[in-house]
């Protein structure tokens, strides 16, 4: 008998579970400033108010995959977890003395990563990747990729709304985000560009793709590209009814709930497409199965052979 035994991999035991809670605990001290900030700046706002839900959906991401986790295999992997540790420490550190919040809210996911590697090694993470990963969608976006996106999307739309309308017979034109039906004068502001929604919408459909549809790699791939484009169709609906509003009610009655109702109306809009694709494509789908269980050669191999 060899008097060396090699470690084999652990299952998740009980008694290590008041370690997990300490380490909890330790990155809830270190984030709380985060969160706070969080909580009085971006969070209040439209285009990165669904932050909470983000985390909500995480942790919930995290008690569905409870059997994974308590199954999991526990072989430590320090070297890569504390360089991860360590590269996002370093980053919330600099980015909380720089009053840089995008970075600072950021660098949770490699502490995050890092932890669960130093604690329960790779098969552990391999659990945890997609509820780590998700928490992307709560940081909010700098400034400056908003600003980029926005002013493009502001003058496509206004563009594309005026050619519709002017086809339509509508005495209207267009000077870049400035749009002149009749004798009103309106201007596309940046709610209107559908940033708020590409983003909150994004979440939701990589949230879908992978609880719903993560068996159906090329289907999930087909929502996720069609996000975009649906965010600004969508838009465009909203920008044509708010125009259509104030030619025939005058732009008195854009302000206040009108115009907040059609901001809600305009991710309902998104959501039903985006499930209204997942329908047909599910039917294209079984359109095409049984396209080929009815094909030619599997007919001729399920007739029985003469005598």
């Amino acid at each position: 008998m060899s008097f060396l035994q090699v470690a084999q991999p652990t299952k998740l035991r009980g008694s290590i579970w008041p370690w997990y809670t300490l380490l909890a605990g330790a990155l809830l001290v270190a984030y709380f400033p985060t969160v706070r900030s969080l909580i009085n700046g971006p969070w209040q706002t439209e285009q990165e108010g669904h932050g909470p839900l983000i985390i909500a959906a995480s942790l919930w991401l995290v008690w569905q995959a409870r059997r994974n986790i308590a199954g999991a295999e526990i072989k430590s992997a320090p070297v890569t977890g504390w360089l991860l540790l360590l590269l996002g420490l370093v980053l919330m550190f600099l980015a909380r003395t720089q009053d840089v919040l995008t970075v600072e809210a950021f660098s949770i996911l490699p502490v995050l990563a890092g932890c669960v590697l130093i604690a329960a090694g790779w098969a552990m993470l391999r659990v945890l990747a997609f509820p780590i990963g998700f928490l992307f969608f709560a940081v909010p976006m700098p400034d400056w990729l908003i600003d980029a996106a926005t002013v493009p999307l502001k003058v496509f739309i206004s563009n594309v709304v005026t050619h519709v309308l002017y086809a339509a017979g509508y005495p209207i034109a267009q000077n870049g985000v400035m749009i002149m039906i009749g004798t009103y004068q309106l201007l596309v502001k940046d709610a209107c560009s559908g940033m708020n929604s590409i983003f909150a919408l994004s979440a939701i459909g990589v949230f879908y793709a992978y609880a719903f549809r993560w068996n159906e790699k090329l289907r999930s791939l087909i929502l996720l590209l069609s996000i975009v484009p649906i965010t600004i169709a969508a838009n465009f609906i909203r920008v044509l009814a708010l125009v259509l509003i104030a030619y025939y009610g005058g732009p008195d009655l854009l302000e206040g709930p009108v115009h907040d109702l059609t901001g809600i109306s305009l991710f309902i809009v998104a959501i039903l497409l985006l499930f209204l694709l997942d329908s047909l494509l599910g039917v294209a789908a079984t359109i095409l199965r049984r396209a080929k269980g009815r094909s030619p050669h599997r007919q001729l191999a399920s007739q029985p052979s003469g005598s």
